[in-house]
This record gives structure tokens, C-alpha cells and sequence, in this order.
């Protein structure tokens, strides 16, 4: 049985979906959970509800903003005075930019953005895409313990009938040492659908779409399923969508439960951003573009004919 912490992120309060997929997979495991800041009781409940035995909120100087070096340090701290033989987390912005730094404080091995993983006894086996996503690896770590891994959000999914844990919530000081660089301000998307490596439906445009305005129907079908729209970096470039939405190997990778592509041809780099996607469905106009290879469900046609129609169907459905 291995000792794990799960190191969670908070969205307005709320602890991130991808916190409770990877503890519904350590059944079995002894598993803490640790946050940097306040975390209300509900949330903690919730933790409890999908398998933690103890909640840490970390608090202490110059920790109100996110850096790498200030999280990093007072994580270092935290884990140093335990005895943790894993430490998880999402793979998110955050932590990808965090844990490298973290495992090296440790001289660690490291295992990012896996789409599975299985604890044999106490070794843990982790499921990592390579090379865009076209094959994919089996690996273990060995070497100094705590072992690190980031686990891509939606990849896992949630778990049916998790097995609660006591939950037993407690506050400790860490120290963030010295900050060379500081964040200081944060400005919050206009947006308030949820970002799209987190998204469990999204609705992405290709150059297709021919110009800005035209999103305009994919966010009208957005709105009726709950979805996130997102697009295809030849959309990006050509000006037709900001940055922030991009899906791709340049862009954010994702794994929705529902991926829906409209004109978009399916070149590898975008294909390395959304093939892990749980249901993939494509609409474009040629019937011999590479995402109907991947796609699970393809129509060929118009999107400006398709959408609008999917929309009003859709809408039937949902009412």
C-alpha cells in the first residue's frame, strides 16, 4: 500500500473535477490531499466523499498569488516532513509549470500528462501519449521517493461508487522562501464557461468557418448542451478565434467525453490536442479529411447547413 498526496487546485472554492477523478483511482492507496490556502468545509466533505483521509491546507507568507517558486518551496517543505511515497496532481497549467521544479528539489522521477495509471501493490504504472499522441507508453518510476505525476484532466473520468475517507481537515504553516518573481495581477477571463482542458463537452471551428462572426453558431449550440467552444490553429491564425482557444499540439490538449469538429480537416497537430477525447464527431465538407479516421461519428456536408440544424435538434433534447 503506497503513501500518496494529491495536491489540488481551487476554482472560486471549489476543488478541480481532475482532483476527484485521480482520487476515485487510489482505492486502496492511503492518500492525504493537500491545498495551498483556505478550503470551506463542503469542499473538504467533498474530498472525504471521494477518498481522502486527511486534508492539509497549506498556509503562509506570499502565498495569496500563485509562482512557481513560492508554491514549490512551501510544497518542498510540506512533503520533506512527511512520508509520502507519490505525490499526483492534474495536469494543468499550474502544474506543469510546478512539479518539474518540484521533482527536482527531490532529485524525483517524474510521469506528466498520463491518461491512465494503476497501483500494482504499492508501484504505481502510468499510461503517457507520445510522439503527438500516436502511440502510447507504460511507465514506472524508480528512484528517490516521493515519485511525481500529473494526470491529464477528463482522462480518467469520474468514479461511480468512490470510497469515502475520514476527511479529517488540518491547517499547517508552510514558508514560500524567497520569490524572485511575483504575479502581480491576475486578470479573469470575460468568460465564464469553463476552459477547455476541463471542459467535458466542447465545440471546435476550423478555417471553415470562413471568418470571427461565423462562431457565432457554434457558440449558439454551445449554449444548449452546456459545451466550450474552441478552435483549430489554422482558425487562430487567420484571426478567426483568440489564442486562449486553441486545441492542438501548439495550443491546449483536452479530453472531453464529447468532442464535436466543424471544418476542421484534422492535420496531427490538431489531432495530438483532442484524440483522447471520449466520442469524437466530425462534419467537413470532404469526405476524405484525416479527422474522419478518428472520428467516431462523421457527416459530410455544410456546416453552416449541419449546425444549425444539430442546434435546433439538440435543442429538443435538452427541453
Amino acid at each position: 500500500m503506497a503513501n500518496v498526496l494529491v495536491f489540488t487546485e481551487t476554482n472560486n472554492g471549489n476543488v478541480k473535477p481532475v482532483t476527484l477523478e485521480i482520487l476515485g483511482k487510489l482505492n486502496g492507496q492511503t492518500v492525504d490531499v493537500a491545498v495551498i490556502g483556505d478550503l470551506g468545509d463542503d469542499q473538504v466533505k467533498v474530498l472525504a466523499e471521494y477518498g481522502a483521509g486527511k486534508v492539509h491546507k497549506l498556509k503562509g507568507d506570499n502565498l495569496d498569488k500563485y509562482s512557481p517558486e513560492g508554491y514549490s518551496n512551501a510544497l518542498h517543505g510540506f512533503i520533506s516532513s512527511g512520508s509520502y511515497d507519490y505525490v499526483l496532481a492534474g495536469a494543468t497549467s499550474m502544474a506543469k509549470d510546478m512539479l518539474p521544479r518540484l521533482a527536482t528539489k527531490f532529485e524525483a522521477g517524474l510521469a506528466s500528462d498520463c491518461v491512465n495509471f494503476i497501483f500494482e501493490g504499492d508501484t504505481f504504472h502510468g499510461t503517457r501519449p507520445l510522439f503527438a499522441g500516436k502511440c502510447l507508453a507504460k511507465v514506472e518510476l524508480s528512484g528517490p521517493k516521493p515519485h511525481f505525476a500529473t494526470i491529464r484532466p477528463n482522462a480518467l473520468g469520474m468514479p461511480e461508487s468512490p470510497t469515502a475517507g475520514a476527511g479529517e481537515a488540518s491547517e499547517a504553516s508552510v514558508n514560500a522562501g524567497e520569490i524572485r518573481a511575483a504575479i502581480k495581477e491576475i486578470i479573469a477571463s470575460a468568460s465564464e464557461k469553463v476552459d477547455l482542458t476541463e471542459a467535458n463537452i466542447i465545440i471546435s471551428g476550423g478555417r471553415a468557418m470562413k471568418n470571427s462572426e461565423n462562431f457565432s453558431i457554434l457558440h449558439e449550440m454551445a449554449e444548449v448542451v452546456g459545451a466550450t467552444v474552441g478552435a483549430s490553429r489554422a482558425a487562430v491564425d487567420s484571426g478567426y478565434a483568440a489564442p486562449d482557444m486553441q486545441v492542438g499540439q501548439t495550443g491546449k490538449t483536452v479530453s472531453p467525453s464529447l468532442y464535436i469538429a466543424c471544418g476542421i480537416s484534422g492535420a496531427i497537430q490538431h489531432l495530438a490536442g483532442m484524440r483522447t477525447s471520449k466520442v469524437i464527431v466530425a462534419i467537413n465538407t470532404d469526405p476524405d479529411a484525416p479527422i474522419f479516421t478518428k472520428a467516431d461519428y462523421g457527416i459530410v456536408g455544410d456546416l453552416f447547413k449541419i449546425v444549425p440544424i444539430m442546434t435546433e435538434e439538440l435543442k429538443k433534447v435538452v427541453d
